[in-house]
C-alpha cells in the first residue's frame, strides 16, 4: 500500500458519502488494513486532506494545460468552448474530483484563491478564464462566476442522473455537457436584448418589495421548521439532530415526536414546506405583469427577496446545491408545483418538461449561489440584474464592444 493509494482510496471512500464523516477507519476497512498502517503514511487526517488537495491540483492542471494554452491565443467565443470543455472533460471523466472540489472548494472550506495559487505552481493559470471572457465580455467578475456556477450544476445534474459512479459516462456525454454549458453560458435563454433592456427594474422592485415584505410579515414561517432550518444552517442536514431543535425550543426530544418521525422526516419537511413557500413567493410576484419578459424577473427578485430576509433557510437550502440527502421520493403534490415552468418564453415553453424543469433548477441553483456569495448587507439589486441579464442573454448581454 502506498501514499497513492490511500489518496485514491480517499477521494472514492469519502466522495461517495460527500464527505459526510471523512474517517480514517472507513479509509482503513476500504483498504482492509489497520489504522495504524495508515499513520505510517500520514500522521493525522489533516494531512492526508492536504496531500488530497495537492493530488486534486495537480491531476487538474496535468488534464487542463494545453487546452488553456490553446484558449489564450484563440478568439474569445472558441477559447471559452476549449476552457468548457477541458473543465467539462476533466470533471465529468472525474466524478470523485467534482464532489471533492464540490463540497471542500465550492463551499469555501478550502480557500478558492489558495487552490488557485497551487494549480498555478503546476503550470496552469486559471486567471486565463477571466483573461479569455474579457477580451470580448464586460461585468467581471460575476459573468465568470454564472458561467462557472453553471457549468458545476450542469455537470452535477448530470453526474446525478447518470448515477456515474456506478455508470462513468461516455465521451459522448460528456462532449453534450460541455457544448450545453458553452450554449447556455453565451445565450442563455436566448431573449432579446431589446426586450431585457426595456424592462423598468426600479419600478418592478418598488412595488414587489413592499408585497413581497408585507407577506413576509403576515405570514411568517412556523417556528418549529425555523428551529430545523437554524440547526441545518448551523451544523449541516448530516450533523443537525432532533435533539438541537427541540433544545432551541425549549421542549423535550420526545416532544418532537408528535410533530417528526424521525430525522429523515423533520428533514424532507423542511425542504418541502421551503419550496413549496419559494413557489408561492415567486408566484406572487410573477402575478404583477402580464409580460412574460418581466415575470420572469418579478419571480426570480419575489425568491431572492424572501431568501434575504431568512438567512437560515437560505443556508439551508444552500445544501441542496451540494449535497446528497436522501429523502425519498418527492410527494405527487410537488412534482406537479412549477416554478418558471410556465411562463410563456419560447425557450422555456417549447422543450419537454424535464427540460423545463432543469431551467427551473438551473435558476434557482444561480440565484442561491449569488445571495451565498454575497456579504451581509450588501446591496441585493444590482447583483440580481446581472444574473437576470446572464439568464436571459448569456454572456452575450454583457458585450463589451
Amino acid at each position: 500500500m502506498t501514499k497513492n493509494d490511500i489518496i485514491d482510496a480517499a477521494f472514492r471512500v469519502w466522495g461517495r458519502d460527500f464527505y459526510r464523516k471523512p474517517s480514517l477507519s472507513s479509509l482503513a476497512k476500504e483498504l482492509k488494513v489497520s489504522k495504524p498502517a495508515l499513520y505510517r503514511h500520514f500522521l493525522c487526517k489533516n494531512a492526508l486532506t492536504t496531500a488530497m488537495t495537492e493530488h486534486f491540483c495537480r491531476d487538474l492542471a496535468d488534464s487542463v494545460r494545453i487546452d488553456f494554452e490553446q484558449a489564450l491565443t484563440a478568439n474569445p467565443d472558441e477559447g471559452l468552448y476549449t476552457i468548457i470543455k477541458a473543465l467539462s472533460g476533466y470533471f465529468g471523466r472525474n466524478v470523485y474530483s467534482l464532489i471533492f472540489n464540490l463540497i471542500n472548494i465550492y463551499e469555501k472550506k478550502i480557500e478558492g484563491r489558495a487552490i488557485s495559487e497551487r494549480i498555478k505552481t503546476h503550470g496552469v493559470d486559471m486567471n486565463t478564464i477571466r483573461i479569455v471572457i474579457e477580451k470580448k465580455y464586460a461585468a467581471y467578475p460575476s459573468s465568470l462566476h454564472f458561467v462557472l456556477a453553471t457549468l458545476i450544476f450542469n455537470l452535477s445534474i448530470f453526474h446525478k442522473n447518470n448515477n456515474s459512479i456506478e455508470n462513468p459516462p461516455t465521451q459522448e456525454q460528456i462532449n453534450s455537457i460541455s457544448s450545453a454549458t458553452y450554449e447556455t453560458s453565451i445565450k442563455g435563454l436566448g431573449l432579446s436584448i431589446e426586450s431585457i433592456n426595456s424592462i423598468d427594474y426600479e419600478k418592478l422592485e418598488t412595488i414587489l418589495k413592499n408585497k413581497i415584505e408585507e407577506k413576509i410579515k403576515i405570514d411568517p414561517i412556523e417556528p418549529l421548521f425555523k428551529a430545523v432550518a437554524e440547526a441545518v444552517a448551523e451544523a449541516g442536514p448530516w450533523s443537525a439532530s432532533m435533539e438541537m431543535v427541540a433544545k432551541k425550543m425549549g421542549l423535550s426530544k420526545s416532544s418532537l415526536y408528535g410533530h417528526f418521525k424521525n430525522k429523515k422526516d423533520m428533514l424532507r419537511r423542511l425542504f418541502i414546506t421551503e419550496f413549496k413557500r419559494i413557489i408561492e413567493f415567486a408566484r406572487q410576484g410573477i402575478s404583477l405583469s402580464g409580460d412574460p419578459v418581466q415575470q420572469l424577473y418579478l419571480g426570480i427578485y419575489s425568491i431572492a427577496v424572501y431568501l434575504r430576509s431568512r438567512p437560515e433557510i437560505l443556508i439551508a437550502i444552500d445544501w441542496i446545491r451540494t449535497r446528497k440527502l436522501d429523502l425519498g421520493k418527492p410527494e405527487k403534490d410537488i412534482e406537479n408545483l412549477r416554478l418558471f415552468e410556465d411562463i410563456n418564453i419560447d425557450s422555456i415553453q417549447n422543450i419537454n418538461q424535464e427540460e423545463k424543469q432543469h431551467i427551473s433548477q438551473w435558476i434557482l441553483f444561480l440565484l442561491t449561489n449569488l445571495l451565498m456569495r454575497m456579504e451581509k448587507g450588501t446591496e441585493d439589486t444590482p447583483n440580481i440584474r446581472l444574473l437576470y441579464k446572464f439568464i436571459t442573454l448569456g454572456l452575450e448581454g454583457f458585450n463589451a464592444n
